[in-house]
Parts: C-alpha cells; sequence; structure tokens
C-alpha cells in the first residue's frame, strides 16, 4: 500500500494564527470544520487555541505562555553561550599553566 507523503512544513504569521483561533473561539463551526475550510491540521489549530488561551489566562494546564517560551529560548540560547564562554575559558587556563610550568 502506498504511503501519503508528508505535508511540507508551513509557517503562518501571528495574525493568520489569531484569526484562525477567532473562528474557533466564535462557535459558529468546530475546529475541524475550521481545520479543512483553510486546508490546516486540525492538531495544529487545536495547539493554537490552545496557546491562545494560555496567553490569555483563561487555560491552566500548565502550559507555558507566548512570552514565557520566548524567555525560556533566550535564556536557553544565553545559557549555552556562557558555558561555550566557560569552555573556552577554561582550555586557556590550562593553556597557559602548560606554558608557565
Amino acid at each position: 500500500m502506498g504511503r501519503k507523503k508528508p505535508r511540507p512544513r508551513r509557517s503562518f504569521t501571528p495574525e493568520f494564527k489569531a484569526e484562525i483561533v477567532e473562528l474557533c473561539q466564535r462557535g459558529d463551526r468546530s475546529i475541524g470544520q475550521v481545520a479543512k475550510d483553510f486546508d490546516l491540521t486540525e492538531t495544529g489549530v487545536r495547539e493554537w487555541v490552545k496557546q491562545a488561551e494560555r496567553d490569555a489566562r483563561t487555560r491552566t494546564d500548565g502550559g507555558l505562555t507566548s512570552d514565557e517560551r520566548d524567555e525560556l529560548a533566550r535564556l536557553r540560547r544565553e545559557n549555552r553561550r556562557l558555558s561555550e564562554d566557560v569552555e573556552i575559558l577554561k582550555r586557556a587556563t590550562a593553556f597557559f599553566a602548560k606554558e608557565t610550568r
């Protein structure tokens, strides 16, 4: 049996996502119907709705808001950079320790 080719990854603007979330929350159509109408995956639309609810603080499922996600990503980048700096300093210390002997 032939397998379906995976859909190429697409990206959407925050404005587009907000419009889709608004359509879902309005209640005229189900999430599945909105996803079908706009050729989106139902799972993706559900995640957008959940994230919008977290950002509005109407959902408390332990997930991070968008601001918290951005901060976490920034802190992880900074942590990685600082770890690299520490590694460089360790190597430099070892190099100069050898030179002075």
